[in-house]
């Protein structure tokens, strides 16, 4: 996993597409390493996602490889290729349990998302297990509604308010206004993408045709 070091202790998770990564993702994890003093944010594109079927899906390797580009001015930053390697379908339960085997089971695993896809946990595989492993920090942009939000913390932990507050953080970020999917439309449109992602992804997506 290339800069990992078994003595990090508070650990951002910074799970994905990444199709591609733009600088709402960058600053969401800025702001979630400085907020919550994490020791790290690990990027995780997803290999072979089990809720994501787009006909514009780049490929885990192009998805990788802008991750690493997207990322490697950071020190406090790493990509690990864990999903992309992996076989199969991309689970999130599979890669958290990976990650307590590498870091220590006293290392505090903390997964950043918006909290969009946080509204779909209920969803993913292993629910249960995944909420004992890490604690969430759900990115939303200003004005979000958080009622959903609520209603599922509520679920999730059996009405114990305080409980589910320890778990689940909110973090508002107003750059997640900037969206993957308005990129790769603007690039079918040939509209600019500057400054919504960062330089070298810019030039790798239009080196490579991607989104075309």
């Amino acid at each position: 996993m290339g800069k990992e070091d078994r003595q990090y202790k508070k650990i951002g998770v910074m799970g994905g597409t990444f199709n591609p990564i733009h600088h709402g993702h960058l600053v969401t994890a800025q702001e979630a390493l400085s907020q919550f003093k994490l020791d790290v944010v690990i990027f995780i594109p997803t290999g072979n996602p089990p809720h994501k079927v787009e006909n514009r899906l780049a490929s885990a390797e192009d998805r990788y490889i802008m991750t690493v580009i997207a990322t490697s001015s950071n020190r406090d930053f790493f990509v690990s290729r864990i999903e992309v390697d992996r076989k199969g379908k991309s689970y999130t339960i599979d890669t958290l349990r990976m990650l307590k085997k590498i870091y220590g089971k006293d290392a505090l695993l903390y997964f950043i998302t918006g909290a969009d896809a946080i509204l779909e946990i209920l969803t993913w595989k292993n629910t249960e297990e995944i909420v004992t492993l890490c604690n969430f920090i759900a990115a939303t942009r200003p004005g979000y509604d958080l009622t959903r939000l609520e209603e599922l913390k509520s679920k999730l932990f059996n009405n114990d308010i305080e409980a589910a507050n320890e778990k689940i953080f909110v973090m508002e970020i107003p750059a997640l206004s900037i969206s993957s999917t308005d990129i790769r439309n603007r690039v079918k449109n040939n509209r600019p993408i500057d400054y919504l992602v960062p330089e070298g992804v810019s030039n790798y997506i239009l080196k490579n045709g991607l989104y075309k």
